[in-house]
């Protein structure tokens, strides 16, 4: 029988995707290196191993585990759930294209942000971030953009429930700080983020607001800060992100 915490939380379950996060996070990893990284004996480890093989979610390859490609159809199905993805995905990478950054679709669930799609301009830097990946809205363009159209109890429930870590020197760490940032950005319609999260990285977010006043998600542009600067960042950046959201409200509204 496997032992449930105090929450009710099936133990056994919730190690099973520690390990997979450890995965992910690795790329791969051996048998002692899982060991060491988790309060469990080398053969609890090995059968959890077994059981995510044999169910096809992990691969072993010589020594080493890694993740299996079935991820992908799990992400994708969920992916697909979310009418905004299918709506603006060729928006965004239309975006990418033509500014030569890196253009993103964030979501919002559980308090974070999620990237649901992300495409490469030309001249793109390469970043940490990957579809899928989980952020805490507070520090991101995107966040704020999310942010600014949620009620102000909900807000307050996301930063009671993941606080507002520092990322950078520049995080904004401060409930009240926030909210004037928030404030602003629903004046403005658009969020900007000056090394936020990442040092050397600016991004530009509005949000995706839907026919009955409720916010989908945000697309953004973020690249480099020798790049995005002066009016490009703060002129052209956002009239070109605010006509793109335009064309997905829209397109959200009557499909």
């Amino acid at each position: 029988m496997p032992q449930r915490n105090n929450s009710g939380e099936i133990q056994s379950v919730q190690t099973a995707f520690q390990i997979l996060e450890e995965l992910r996070r690795r790329n791969e990893a051996s048998l002692m290196e899982l060991t060491d990284a988790f309060s469990l004996s080398k053969s609890s480890i090995h059968n959890y191993l077994s059981t995510l093989e044999g169910d096809g979610y992990v691969v072993k390859e010589g020594s080493t585990y890694r993740l299996s490609l079935k991820h992908l159809a799990l992400g994708g199905k969920a992916r697909h759930r979310e009418q905004i993805y299918d709506i603006a995905r060729d928006e965004v990478t239309d975006l990418a294209e033509e500014t030569g950054e890196m253009a993103n679709l964030l979501v919002e669930e559980n308090g974070k942000g999620i990237y649901i799609h992300r495409d490469h301009g030309p001249d793109a830097v390469k970043t940490d971030s990957y579809v899928g990946q989980r952020v805490n809205l507070h520090s991101t363009a995107l966040g704020n953009a999310i942010l600014a159209h949620l009620p102000e109890d909900r807000v307050d429930e996301i930063i009671e429930q993941h606080g507002l870590p520092e990322m950078t020197e520049n995080t904004i760490t401060e409930r009240d700080e926030l909210f004037e940032r928030l404030k602003r950005v629903r004046t403005e319609g658009v969020a900007f983020d000056d090394e936020a999260r990442v040092k050397g990285l600016r991004c530009v977010a509005v949000p995706i607001v839907n026919n009955d006043d409720v916010v989908e998600g945000a697309i953004s542009v973020s690249g480099p800060t020798s790049r995005l600067q002066g009016d490009r960042f703060r002129s052209e950046l956002p009239a070109k992100l605010k006509s793109v959201a335009n064309v997905i409200e829209l397109n959200i509204t009557y499909t």
